[in-house]
């Protein structure tokens, strides 16, 4: 629990109470009440206050292209950890799938400013951090920056099974000739749309937790899929606003392939079998 002398830096009004958030694997959360109103905050141990800012960016990106998700309020550091604080939102039980599908939809809606793919602040997690430089081409960012980079990561921790290795880098051929044949425009991205990284509020949807980036929407739709909580009205929602393209079946093992790796380097060979099967479905 943090002491109330850590609390006491931060720039909020009087604080009652202090309540953990459970749900995220990156940052310890809480519900923190004051005497003027409620509010988020993320907490980073032993880091930088620069820890946050590719969240802050992804957040102020959201805010740009009129997506509903938490605004920052503050950040900074308060006895060498690193903290993050946002408005609060007050969750509600259930919500309109349809309309969270309309709101990834709008989000994919929103181009890169730049006209490249890529971010302006790398990702930085606590497992593996990627760079996010500006590219011409989504084929070497996806492939170079996110692939080679997990690919290298599980190699050196000794996370990749007997021959698993020798199949990713089949795969990895195979990925490299499929996006050169695919066509893609960078648009705004989640980046890591998981079920826990929505929430339905009595506003309507909102999206948490950005590792926002600007690539392909097929990166975005095809992680929905991994651990489920997106249902048909969802992807029927997000499909008549932000119809998919053909070859969308095959190229969505790729995503899902990465999805994975970020699991095996950071809880181990628990995902080992999962990512074998992405790697046959992309193989077959």
């Amino acid at each position: 629990m943090l002491s109330s002398k850590w609390l006491a830096n931060l720039p909020l009004p009087p604080i009652v109470a202090v309540t953990p958030v459970g749900g995220g694997d990156v940052n310890a959360a809480y519900h923190v009440t004051t005497t003027q109103g409620d509010y988020f905050l993320l907490v980073q141990t032993h880091q930088p206050a620069s820890f946050y800012a590719g969240e802050i960016a992804g957040l102020q990106a959201f805010a740009e292209a009129k997506i509903r998700a938490p605004r920052v309020v503050a950040h900074g550091q308060s006895y060498g950890d690193a903290y993050l604080i946002l408005s609060y939102l007050e969750p509600v039980a259930t919500g309109d799938q349809s309309e969270l599908g309309a709101l990834v939809a709008k989000l994919h809606a929103y181009a890169s400013p730049t006209g490249r793919f890529g971010f302006s602040q790398p990702y930085a997690g606590t497992s593996v951090s990627f760079a996010n430089p500006w590219s011409d081409s989504w084929a070497e960012l996806f492939i170079n920056q996110r692939l080679d980079v997990l690919d290298a990561a599980l190699v050196a921790k000794h996370r990749w099974a007997p021959h698993q290795r020798t199949d990713f880098l089949q795969a990895r051929a195979v990925i490299t000739r499929a996006l050169a044949a695919h066509a893609s425009r960078p648009v705004l991205l989640h980046g890591d749309l998981w079920s826990g990284n929505y929430m339905f509020t009595a506003a309507g949807p909102s999206l948490i937790d950005p590792a926002a980036w600007y690539g392909d929407a097929e990166f975005d739709l095809a992680i929905t899929t991994v651990f489920g909580g997106f249902t048909a009205a969802f992807y029927q929602a997000y499909q008549a606003a932000h119809p998919l393209v053909a070859g969308f079946r095959q190229r969505e093992h790729f995503y899902r392939l990465y999805y994975l790796m970020v699991h095996l380097d950071k809880f181990g060979s628990g995902y080992a079998r999962s990512v074998q099967a992405e790697l046959d479905a992309i193989l077959s």
